[in-house]
């Protein structure tokens, strides 16, 4: 089973996203618009109730961050993905590290862009007739994240949050 561990931003940030992703992203039926912060897995060894109890250890650790949102960019010419690009801080990029915990397997080794999917699986010629109108939409947005959510795939396909985590920097 995949996992994943993400955060959801505001409603209204989810709203603004949803406008592009209706259309254009082909996971918009899956996945609410989220930032993965670490993802997808799978767990090896260790159950499900284990790996629960471990996160919240180390979220109970980590502070409220901020997510800023800067611009719309995209991943072409590796993919045709466009992205809310989301300024990288200290805080989001050592939550990222603090839940890479060993019994997490399976996951893929690439730079970790913190970012909002708005549109992907899209043809070169799709992708290159909306780069330039959502480029020019001022997707400025700041607000605080204080949880992270657990989620696992369903079989079918859609993702489902397993459990919330509270950012409180308590310990």
């Amino acid at each position: 089973m995949k996992y994943g561990i993400v955060a959801f931003p505001s409603k209204k940030l989810q709203d603004r996203a949803n406008t592009y992703r209706k259309r254009y992203d082909a996971h918009y039926a899956l996945i609410p618009p989220h930032m993965t912060i670490l993802g997808p897995f799978t767990l090896d060894g260790k159950e499900m109730k284990e790996a629960a109890d471990e996160l919240l250890q180390v979220a109970a650790k980590q502070k409220p961050f901020e997510l800023k949102v800067m611009r719309a960019s995209t991943f072409a010419p590796i993919t045709n993905a466009i992205y809310l690009k989301i300024e990288p801080n200290d805080e989001i990029l050592g939550l990222r590290e603090a839940l890479s915990l060993d019994f997490i397997k399976n996951i893929e080794n690439h730079q970790y862009v913190p970012h909002i999917t708005i549109a992907q699986k899209m043809s070169d010629g799709e992708h290159d007739d909306i780069i330039g109108q959502v480029k020019m939409d001022n997707f400025e947005h700041t607000e605080t994240i204080d949880r992270v959510h657990l989620l696992y795939q369903l079989e079918d396909g859609p993702w489902t949050v397993y459990e919330t985590f509270t950012l409180s920097g308590d310990e």
